[in-house]
């Protein structure tokens, strides 16, 4: 699992996802793109499935990059535990991810090859994703 190696802080607020991601929201290095159209936290555990998705469809053809990474802590109560008695527990890293930021590019694969990887890799994500492509 993806996860920084070191942090200055070992829980974090929650904060606010408002706004468009303007940072991360334009193709940099393969030819088709996985593009979040909602905001949410993205888990290392998802970030890793859906590559697993990616790689597996496209079987060993064209290179992958995943533009995302897990670097917020995040943190939970036990259940049926009554408020109060500071923070939670940690539970695992997220990223956090805005409308309009890309999280995984492929080149080197056919354009129906690439749009049914992301399409598979979407599903495993907790929001809504699109299909991009390059202009030539």
């Amino acid at each position: 699992m993806l996860s920084p190696r070191k942090v200055k802080h070992r829980v974090v607020q929650k904060g606010r996802m408002r706004g468009k991601a303007y940072r991360g929201s334009d193709l940099e290095f393969g030819d088709f793109g996985l593009q979040a159209t909602e905001c949410g936290f993205m888990s290392a555990r998802q970030i890793e499935a859906a590559r697993i998705a990616i790689t597996r469809h496209a079987k060993k053809g064209g290179k992958i990059w995943i533009r995302v990474f897990p670097d917020k802590p995040r943190t939970k109560k036990p259940a049926e535990t009554r408020m109060g008695k500071g923070k939670g527990n940690f539970e695992g890293w997220v990223a956090v991810i805005r409308p309009g930021r890309i999280l995984y590019e492929i080149e080197g694969v056919d354009k129906r090859v690439a749009q049914e990887a992301f399409r598979l890799a979407g599903h495993k994500l907790p929001f809504a994703t699109k299909f991009l492509s390059r202009s030539f």
